[in-house]
């Protein structure tokens, strides 16, 4: 973005981006408690009101998306260590304001029990595999999806492909591939393209709109 201030906290109707990304599983019934993995820091979350919401768990992140998403995993476990059913824990990035209430639903429904689910969309653009700025290749788009989050697994077992991953040394760019690594195979659901990832200033705009639109909904 190019800016200071950590992007989550830049200003989006009226909220920061941050309490947009939060508000539908602060909203969704079926979900019992969210885990704000936070920089060590980070003192501006502290300072939203949406931090004094009963459902609202604080966690110290890490250095990388990895790390911060196992401390969220461990606060889970802390929370739910007397449970006996299985857990099932959503990943979901703070730059992603816009996801629809019922792509979350949707998701819980379509999510394999074992190998878990994520929101992506198929791939409409041609493929061009590139080397040095120069068309290598074209690709076939029929194979590729573009993964999104909310992702949806159960806890023990993305916390034991994240560890597996953390001991081989692996990079992990979202939970679906940890699971991967693992052997599972996380079910894609269908997205929509509103569930943008903020990441250029232009993006903001974006986001601004897709808002709007959901506003108007009835």
């Amino acid at each position: 973005m190019g800016l200071a201030r950590p992007k989550q906290y830049l200003p989006l109707r009226g909220r920061t981006l941050i309490e947009w990304s939060l508000a539908p599983f602060l909203d969704c019934g079926w979900i019992d408690g969210v885990v704000v993995a936070l920089a060590k820091s980070d003192n501006e979350f502290a300072r939203l009101p949406v931090a004094r919401h009963p459902k609202i768990v604080i966690a110290q992140g890490g250095g990388a998306r990895a790390d911060s998403v196992m401390a969220g995993l461990e606060a889970v476990a802390e929370k739910t260590r007397t449970l006996a059913a299985a857990v099932q824990v959503l990943v979901h990035d703070a730059a992603r304001p816009c996801l629809d209430w019922a792509d979350l639903d949707r998701l819980r429904d379509e999510a394999d029990d074992q190998h878990g689910g994520l929101l992506a969309l198929p791939m409409s653009d041609t493929l061009k595999k590139a080397k040095q700025n120069k068309v290598k290749e074209t690709v076939d788009r029929a194979f590729y999806w573009r993964a999104q989050t909310p992702q949806l697994f159960r806890l023990d077992l993305l916390t034991s492909a994240l560890r597996e991953c953390s001991e081989r040394s692996l990079q992990v760019t979202d939970e679906a591939s940890a699971m991967e690594c693992a052997g599972y195979e996380p079910r894609l659901v269908r997205g929509r393209e509103s569930n943008l990832k903020v990441t250029y200033p232009e993006d903001l705009v974006l986001a601004d709109f897709w808002l709007q639109r959901q506003e108007l909904q009835p």
